[in-house]
């Protein structure tokens, strides 16, 4: 079966997800923005072995412990597509302006485009480009649970910010409409804070939607 754990971080109370197979106990963390020891005892408590860092996209409190993590571990980065570069450039910076612990720069082992898959243990998961909040911006979902782990572009009851460098308020509202909501309204997701939520319920109720 394909497992997920909610795992809050940073002062942002950014939504780490701790995600594994448990016919093989491999784990991948989607967006791990800081507090590593909190991190590596939820991976240690279930017994996994962590194998990867996935990112949707490069903001501090997103990515932060990325490069400690993987330099320390030897993981392989996945994501988020190359239209984030910037971002992971200036990563170092924004530590510093939000009082992050320093941020070590990386490289990601593979960039990610729309229509790819990642995989952990027996388990893939579809990649889903949708800028706006971040030009580099990607989705993960998992068909077999019917959930998405979202980041940054939709939230229970708002959507991501678009007034950061490289943000396009259209591009968001087009990917949320056609790249997201498709999938189905039964289909559950984590964003990158706050409480999880369905399509469904985003779509009928979201005030920041068109309806």
């Amino acid at each position: 079966m394909f497992h997920r754990l909610t795992l809050p971080v940073t002062a942002f109370e950014q939504n780490c997800s701790l995600v594994w197979c448990d016919e093989t106990n491999e784990a991948a963390l989607i967006d791990p923005g800081g507090d590593i020891g909190k991190l590596l005892q939820a991976v240690e408590e279930r017994g996994l072995t962590l194998k990867a860092l996935w990112l949707t996209h490069a903001h501090i409190d997103h990515a932060g412990a990325t490069g400690t993590l993987a330099r320390t571990l030897q993981l392989h980065i996945v994501g988020p597509h190359q239209g984030d570069q910037f971002w992971i450039d200036a990563l170092p910076q924004q530590s510093q302006m939000f009082g992050f612990p320093q941020a070590e720069g990386f490289t990601p082992t593979r960039w990610l485009h729309d229509g790819d898959e990642v995989s952990i243990g027996q388990h893939t998961l579809k990649v889903l480009h949708c800028p706006g909040h971040t030009p580099g911006h990607v989705v993960f979902f998992h068909g077999g649970t019917r959930h998405a782990f979202v980041g940054d572009v939709l939230f229970n009851g708002g959507i991501g910010r678009t007034d950061f460098p490289g943000g396009n308020h259209a591009e968001l509202i087009h990917a949320i409409t056609q790249h997201l909501l498709p999938l189905g309204d039964d289909i559950t997701f984590t964003p990158g804070h706050g409480p999880e939520s369905t399509f469904g319920e985003e779509r009928r109720f979201n005030p920041f939607l068109p309806h």
